[in-house]
């Protein structure tokens, strides 16, 4: 009899699912490992091959073909499939140049060159040029400062230093935050112009062997990417409506996500002679790059000409929609989805993720021909113009933002994808969820689950005894989802439930959005036996599965009460560390004043302004996470006690109705408002911050507010998010209420199914 692996024993085929009846547990456990049995290798390379074999950005002829060969495949698979065109501002490079001027002259080349031995980075005519998508046309001249990571803390710095950059050209290496963020700070502080760089330190060979002979970025190497303003994600001519080809547009110069500067990217190689050229006093040890000189911050001597110019055009994107519908509740959407698009080549970004889903979709249409239909629609999403600003699914969710709100259950997105550990983030409602599937999937290298594999890391990285207590809990803490992929819209705008998943940490890089991103790359540095692309569909499309065929949703309102309390705590943290900064700097201040006044020598020299020691009114939020706690506990122990009861209740027309509420859950966390400084943002719990782009901001209305020491804001955020909270308890406290009518009415279960507790599946794991 063979063992059992450590941490895969837990989820046997006798354990009752959550939010399944007893019966219907056993045949989805059934239909899953049917389903888990179907994808791959084999054809996930083949997908990869076939859709990176050419660049494919937006408006480009491949990008096109993509999307009808994507079609094509979901029809033969069974489902109900169309392309939905939008209609986008998409600007495209006329004219670049970057010269150093003086102290010696410098042209940059601005050009990633071929390698012999990669096949498709010869495909010249058919690249995209390196650029920063939706930066302001301009033509500027000015002295050169290096800023580091470009930052608002860089800066902080470089007032310290005495150094200004009013009327400069800044130099930043990629990193620290998102790239969009980099031209901003710099406008806002005076430049006048923006290169982005990225440093040998960061993703090349201070890592280790850079490409062909090694995963890291050449010499050449640049990283093309959107600049798009934080003020909302999609067209930037249509904010909040979808870009079809009669909406209303504004004027470019009405749009709020251009950049006010230009900007441009460039390899190492071009940025060591501008690095170089220029003095001063010499960088903090922590700005220092790894390329062979000594940094210095300038400005001078050396001076830059800048000139950066697009074509402005509006272009087509392909959104490829799929449907499978559901037998018992169709008018509930289990949604998938994946963008098509790339900067070039994109074998991983983002094809090691579009490539799964089409295999998930294949391996569910097998299943149907072998009888099983799922109770509720999914639709499956291939995106176009995810690279530029997530184009695509925005303006998908824009236009049909009224049947999502009736329709949407969850959204589930992958992206990237390649060796490594499990990650997963999202809405906290789901995180008992996916730890539940993650358990089922099986980690190719190790054998473990993935969960227990992606826990075990968890534990190792912890570096305190009680985080490491804390990470040998049952369940993994999912992350809260900012912005930088397809799961933003119908998270931010539209309140749908979302997941963000895939395997990554093993095969690191640098050829992000670089010609280097082929299947040459891939197949030699990335997951070159497409084991976690097989890992990667098996997990995505029991996903959908288990959200698909369950009786009662699945959703935990205790998970995500912990983590909203959680956060709470954070914010309260970070306000006595601000209070306990400004009495101290209140302290000195006062303590300078008396020194002065005690020593007749001395001119009296009047004190620097005390600074306002902040307060904020945490009892709205207090409360409403308390409220919400109690009520996602009566929830919980009324979902237990399913489990108890004859399992007829399970059919109870009244579960339906229990369902049709779960589901708003998650809206229910939106104001019709929005965030105050970027309205199109209606979730209170999770968004991206304003200046930091990808990284998320939790509660918002509070967190930013404090932190650009917006005061008055940051209280009526303290109230808003709170109501908010409020609401979310009283619709959990509704649907509980209704759980326990159902519960109460039914007679007691004379057989159930066995259920794991926590402490049995510690015990079966090994732990």
């Amino acid at each position: 009899m063979a063992l059992l692996q450590p941490g895969f024993a837990a989820n046997s085929a006798s354990a009752a699912l959550d939010g399944y009846s007893p019966a219907h547990s056993l045949a989805e456990r059934d239909w899953e490992a049917k389903f888990r049995a179907i994808p791959d290798t084999h054809l996930l390379r083949d997908n990869m091959q076939r859709l990176s074999a050419r660049p494919h950005a937006v408006g480009s002829a491949y990008d096109k073909d993509n999307a009808e060969w994507i079609l094509a495949k979901f029809k033969e698979f069974g489902f109900d499939a169309h392309i939905e065109t939008f209609y986008v501002l998409f600007p495209t490079p006329k004219e670049r140049k970057l010269e150093l001027l003086e102290p010696t002259t410098f042209t940059a080349k601005l050009q990633e060159s071929p390698l012999a031995v990669d096949p498709t980075s010869s495909q010249t005519a058919e690249q995209l040029p390196t650029y920063n998508a939706y930066s302001k046309d301009g033509d500027v001249t000015g002295p050169l400062v290096y800023v580091n990571y470009g930052v608002r803390e860089d800066y902080e710095q470089l007032e310290r230093m005495g150094v200004s950059v009013k009327g400069a050209v800044v130099i930043a290496r990629y990193g620290g935050a998102w790239r969009g963020i980099k031209p901003k700070v710099a406008a806002e502080h005076g430049a006048v112009g923006c290169i982005i760089y990225s440093d040998p330190r960061d993703d090349g060979y201070f890592e280790g062997k850079f490409f062909p002979d090694g995963p890291f970025r050449p010499s050449d190497g640049v990283q093309r990417g959107s600049v798009m303003d934080t003020e909302y994600p999609g067209d930037p001519l249509t904010p909040g409506v979808g870009a079809t080809r009669d909406a209303k547009r504004l004027d470019i110069t009405q749009a709020k996500t251009i950049t006010t500067i230009p900007v441009l990217p460039i390899s190492y190689g071009d940025a060591q002679p501008l690095l170089a050229a220029i003095s001063g006093q010499v960088v903090p040890d922590s700005w220092r790059g790894a390329l062979p000189i000594t940094y210095h911050v300038g400005p001078g001597p050396a001076k830059v000409h800048l000139v950066m110019k697009s074509n402005w055009d509006i272009k087509p994107v392909y959104d490829v929609i799929a449907k499978l519908p559901g037998t018992d509740s169709p008018d509930e959407w289990v949604i998938r989805g994946n963008h098509h698009d790339a900067w070039v080549n994109g074998a991983e970004d983002p094809i090691s993720g579009m490539s799964p889903v089409l295999e998930e979709a294949r391996a569910l249409g097998e299943l149907l021909k072998q009888g099983w239909k799922p109770k509720r629609t999914i639709i499956y999403c291939a995106w176009d113009g995810e690279e530029p600003g997530l184009l695509g699914s925005t303006e998908w969710v824009e236009e049909h933002l009224a049947e999502l709100n009736q329709h949407a259950v969850i959204y589930i997105n992958s992206d990237s994808n390649a060796r490594g550990f499990l990650y997963a983030s999202g809405s906290h409602s789901l995180q008992t969820m996916v730890n539940a599937v993650a358990r089922d999937v099986m980690d190719p290298e190790t054998k473990l689950s993935v969960q227990r594999r992606a826990q075990l890391r968890r534990i190792g990285m912890a570096q305190k005894p009680e985080d490491r207590e804390t990470a040998r809990g049952a369940d993994l803490r999912i992350g809260a989802l900012g912005d930088g992929s397809d799961y933003a819209p119908f998270l931010d705008h539209a309140g749908v439930a979302s997941l963000n998943i895939g395997f990554g940490g093993e095969s690191q890089g640098g050829i992000y959005h670089s010609i280097y991103d082929d299947f040459y790359w891939y197949t030699h540095f990335g997951d070159p036996e497409f084991v976690y692309e097989r890992a990667l569909a098996q997990l995505g499309g029991t996903t959908v599965m288990r959200m698909a065929d369950a009786d009662l949703l699945p959703f935990d309102p205790s998970a995500s009460a912990e983590t909203v309390k959680r956060y709470v705590g954070e914010l309260k943290n970070e306000l006595k560390d601000k209070q306990d900064k400004a009495n101290e700097r209140n302290r000195e201040i006062e303590e300078g004043v008396f020194t002065a006044m005690a020593d007749p020598t001395k001119t009296y020299v009047p004190p620097a302004k005390e600074e306002v020691v902040p307060y904020l009114n945490f009892a709205p939020l207090e409360n409403g996470v308390t409220a919400y706690e109690q009520a996602a506990r009566r929830y919980k122990a009324a979902f237990v006690k399913l489990a108890e009861v004859n399992p007829t209740v399970w059919e109870l027309p009244e579960m339906k109705a229990i369902n049709q509420k779960l589901v708003l859950t998650e809206r229910t966390f939106m104001t019709t408002e929005g965030l105050k400084e970027r309205p199109w943002f209606k979730h209170q719990i999770y968004a991206p911050g304003a200046y930091t782009g990808y990284g998320v901001k939790t509660i918002p209305a509070v967190r930013e507010m404090m932190e650009e020491d917006k005061w008055g804001d940051a209280d009526a955020g303290s109230s808003i998010a709170g109501n908010v909270l409020q609401k979310q308890a009283a619709l959990v406290n509704s649907i509980a209420a209704e759980l326990e009518k159902v519960v109460g009415q039914a007679p007691p279960a004379t057989k159930t199914a066995k259920r794991h507790t926590r402490t049995e599946e510690a015990s079966a794991s090994g732990r």
